[in-house]
């Protein structure tokens, strides 16, 4: 592993680390805040999942989830979202290749050989941390922005027991009906679209939901609602008896601004669960 930046922050240390992936077959880079306490021992630990097109920077610099999280003691993960390198496959659109991961393992060409974001999500780089830096990963939450709101639900879905909340922010919620979805899913899963199931987060409420509370913030002035389709998520947490709390939040777009304004809320969700 390699120190590629580190700040003081808010008491803390913002850090940048890169590292050579066995998932994903290449270096991966992700961005790490530890608050004050980490130097006394082992604290919760936050994992923000970004949305398209970001990189580990995006929220790291625009999200003002670090003060939050100094408050709550709680270290905050801001992995990349697709591999990276000239040998990467990569496609012209915004919304497929670099920058587009989705948060799944491709089977497909020419994106299986590096596109293996779950496990780099679920496997890889816990175990990195857990080696590396004063983590506690018996104590764990996950949130996330659109698709990286899709990823934080559905990993946790199929992760029962690893998370102690899940919130997300504008989450791409139903992709198996949405062109943010059966474009990628598609393209990295193939066509059989029962492999496609485990990867949305309205279908896997209704089948499994979530073991622990659930936040999800959606701004009612979003310019994407066509594409999220979050009433398909609020209708199967309903279904499910979810416990959790769906929130439409009138006037709000799909920015960092719509984020940064409730970051507060969603880290004091998930130190409320941390600490419970």
């Amino acid at each position: 592993m390699k120190t590629v930046s580190e700040n003081r922050c808010y008491g803390g240390t913002q850090g940048v680390y890169s590292h050579a992936s066995t998932a994903t077959g290449g270096e991966m880079t992700f961005g790490l805040f530890l608050p004050e306490e980490a130097q006394l021992g082992e604290v919760p630990v936050l994992w923000y999942l970004s949305g398209l097109t970001c990189t580990h920077e995006n929220a790291m610099t625009k999200a003002g989830a670090q003060g939050w999280c100094a408050e709550q003691g709680i270290a905050l993960v801001f992995p990349d979202t697709s591999p990276r390198g000239d040998d990467v496959a990569d496609d012209e659109a915004y919304d497929l290749g670099k920058g587009a991961g989705f948060y799944v393992n491709a089977t497909q060409d020419p994106w299986k050989p590096h596109f293996k974001m779950w496990d780099y999500i679920c496997d890889e780089l816990p175990a990195l941390l857990g080696a590396e830096f004063a983590v506690d990963l018996e104590r764990q939450s996950i949130t996330g922005h659109s698709m990286g709101g899709h990823g934080a639900l559905t990993i946790a879905m199929a992760n029962p027991g690893r998370f102690k909340s899940v919130s997300a922010f504008a989450p791409i919620a139903n992709p198996t009906k949405s062109d943010w979805g059966r474009k990628q899913l598609g393209a990295y899963l193939g066509a059989d679209e029962s492999t496609w199931a485990k990867h949305d987060a309205s279908l896997q409420m209704r089948d499994v939901g979530f073991d622990g509370p659930v936040l999800i913030d959606q701004g009612s002035a979003d310019q994407f609602l066509q594409l999220l389709k979050p009433e398909t998520l609020a209708e199967a947490m309903a279904a499910r008896r979810q416990e959790g709390l769906f929130r439409m939040q009138k006037g709000y777009d799909h920015s960092y601004f719509f984020m940064s304004s409730f970051m507060e809320d969603h880290v004091t969700f998930a130190a409320e669960a941390l600490y419970a």
